[in-house]
């Protein structure tokens, strides 16, 4: 099979299911945007230091990511079985926040995403986490999407702010606490 098809020369792509929608469509945007958050993810895991061992958890939430773009990217009459997401998939995602938090101070202020390059990468991925939850939400609005998959998005942005502060708590990097300011005119 060839990489290369040419059918999406013309600006269309198929749905799974075989509906023809354009590239931009809003289900291509919401599972696009989950597409790149697991590339962002396999990029965390190859950068995450050696005392953090979130690496292997991420494998799966990758796995569970492509899950979800499987999901919203089938419309119509789908004569595959596509796997499902599952309540325990949030519930795990919390279970790991808690058991990250207990090696953490409390927060008492915002924090600026930096401190190092894991984890600005780690806030990018959150960002991009909560790009994909708002195009799921925006396309939840036109078409029924399984409400797992909101809930999964918004535990998982929860799970990467939790896993910046505590990459920076593994590494020993300062986190940056956000300071306003006011100018003054």
């Amino acid at each position: 099979m060839k990489i290369y098809t040419k059918t999406g020369d013309k600006g269309l792509t198929s749905l799974i299911g075989g509906k023809k929608v354009p590239k931009h469509h809003y289900r291509i945007e919401a599972y696009g945007t989950v597409d790149e958050l697991n590339s962002h993810i396999g990029l965390l895991i190859t950068l995450l230091s050696p005392g953090n061992h979130y690496g292997l958890y991420l494998k799966s939430v990758q796995n569970i990511l492509f899950n979800m773009g499987s999901l919203l990217a089938a419309e119509g009459d789908v004569k595959i079985t596509l796997p499902p997401l599952m309540e325990e998939d949030a519930r795990s995602l919390e279970s790991q926040i808690d058991t990250m938090d207990t090696s953490l101070t409390p927060l008492k202020t915002f924090i600026l995403p930096g401190g190092s390059a894991v984890v600005a990468h780690i806030h990018i991925a959150r960002c991009v986490c909560r790009r994909a939850e708002r195009g799921v939400t925006f396309l939840n609005e036109y078409e029924e999407v399984d409400p797992i998959i909101i809930v999964y998005l918004n535990r998982l942005s929860d799970f990467l702010f939790t896993l910046a502060r505590f990459e920076a708590h593994v590494s020993n990097t300062p986190e940056i606490p956000w300071k306003p300011s006011i100018q003054q005119k």
